[in-house]
């Protein structure tokens, strides 16, 4: 068993694999023409799943896929809320962050204390004898799922019949209805999908990175997660550099720590939260970042 002090040090500023894993399940979500807020929800479900199940059967890996059912089940539930008549996807995506969270808490507070057992990690840095450099180069290998789940994503939107099915329904939901598409279906399985990644992306932050189970373990990035997906004009490759290149803003601040640096540290922690309000308000004020955008987000259709 892996202890918790352990924390995976090589995980300093790889919560960026949790970004990525929320994002792509966004994009999956938005591109059928459905938002989805409350992802928050479903990654502190995850994590706190992913953990429980890790604890009770020894393998984190079995942590890992339950987690994903766990959010696509918050997915399931989303999707029929969402899907009513007259019910907007904010307000739903509000309601489920805190109907997520609030049976996260309860349920994993018997959790919080024993240990798990940690996902493994790639050590890539075996020919180093810097501590330091070897301690980060130490990769979960959720990392390389995430870069496969993002080209295979792409594939799919461009390449396969399913793939049009999720482009048609958040395009023109009425031009798909004509040809036969179930709408509530493609959409209901699209929300199960993103919510399966996100849950994904909450095991990871529970079983490797920062390794423990905590009712603040996931630090916003569900709300991260959206404005990436805008910032990433709704492609899956975009989306997977966006969140590298928000993990490397949360990676400054250990990393001057690990310097020596102490000075304006809270400061450096803060950068990735600047760099997500600057993506948003950059996103609403200039047109051209809407390209992409899927037709149905926004409309209620």
């Amino acid at each position: 068993m892996v202890g918790r002090a352990s924390g995976h040090s090589g995980g300093r500023g790889a919560r960026r694999l949790t970004v990525s894993f929320v994002s792509l399940g966004e994009c999956f979500t938005e591109k059928s023409g459905k938002i989805n807020l409350g992802l928050e929800g479903v990654l502190i479900m995850g994590a706190m799943t992913a953990y429980a199940v890790s604890y009770k059967t020894g393998s984190p890996w079995l942590g890992v896929l339950v987690a994903g059912c766990a959010g696509a089940i918050l997915g399931l539930i989303h999707a029929w809320l969402a899907q009513r008549p007259n019910v907007n996807d904010i307000a739903v995506g509000i309601a489920m962050i805190s109907f997520g969270s609030g049976v996260a808490f309860f349920f994993g507070k018997a959790f919080i204390q024993p240990l798990a057992p940690q996902l493994p990690s790639i050590d890539l840095g075996a020919w180093s004898s810097n501590p330091a450099l070897k301690a980060a180069l130490k990769i979960c290998p959720l990392f390389f799922v995430g870069v496969a789940v993002a080209f295979l994503m792409n594939w799919f939107f461009k390449s396969t019949r399913w793939g049009l099915f999720v482009r048609a329904v958040g395009d023109k939901p009425d031009a798909a209805r004509a040809m036969g598409i179930s709408v509530w279906g493609v959409r209901t399985l699209s929300i199960m999908t993103g919510s399966f990644l996100a849950g994904i992306g909450g095991a990871y932050l529970s079983l490797f990175y920062p390794g423990s189970w905590t009712e603040r373990v996931s630090g916003g990035q569900g709300f991260m997660a959206v404005a990436l997906v805008i910032f990433s004009k709704w492609n899956p490759i975009k989306c997977l550099w966006a969140s590298l290149f928000f993990g490397g803003a949360q990676a400054i601040g250990p990393a001057l720590q690990a310097m020596g640096v102490t000075g304006y540290y809270y400061l450096f922690n803060a950068s990735p939260y600047f760099f997500t309000l600057a993506v948003m308000i950059a996103t609403c004020t200039n047109k051209r970042s809407l390209a992409g955008l899927p037709g149905a987000l926004g409309t209620g259709t």
